[in-house]
């Protein structure tokens, strides 16, 4: 075999079709385009649907946005710390192991309700108010990274 003799696959190459040249030939007159119409004049314009309210102008238009950086937190209140803990350490995981948040949310403690029991509480956030009642019943707010 010599490079001569090469040639490529049965079916791999064919001949590009030549519409539109003449009533004889197979795609001649309307070149397979059909007959009349926007398809058969020009190219239709994209997102075009025959007329019916296109897709962009029936999804409503959305205000503002989503921020990607936003930090989600499983919020707990002073009250439930004070209902379901007697006494000695609370963190996340406890707060899981009684129902209180989801698992591998980060928490965050507020201020609502009284309490009177000294609990060291490890959070991840806590607000200002919930910080002092905490402290003034003898406990203590620890952060968590």
């Amino acid at each position: 075999m010599k490079l001569h003799h090469l040639k490529p696959a049965e079916g791999s190459r064919t001949d590009r079709k030549r519409v539109g040249r003449g009533r004889s030939g197979v795609r001649g007159k309307t070149a397979g385009r059909g007959t009349k119409g926007t398809g058969a004049r020009k190219n239709v314009p994209l997102g075009f649907e025959g007329g019916q309210m296109p897709l962009q102008r029936r999804v409503p238009k959305l205000k503002g946005f989503t921020n990607p950086n936003r930090v989600e937190y499983a919020v707990v209140n002073v009250e439930m710390l004070a209902k379901v803990f007697e006494s000695g350490e609370v963190d996340p995981a406890a707060l899981f192991a009684h129902g209180l948040v989801r698992k591998g949310r980060k928490v965050k403690v507020l201020a609502r309700g009284e309490i009177d029991t000294a609990l060291v509480v490890k959070a991840h956030a806590f607000s200002d108010a919930a910080k002092a009642k905490i402290e003034q019943a003898g406990g203590r707010a620890e952060l968590l990274d």
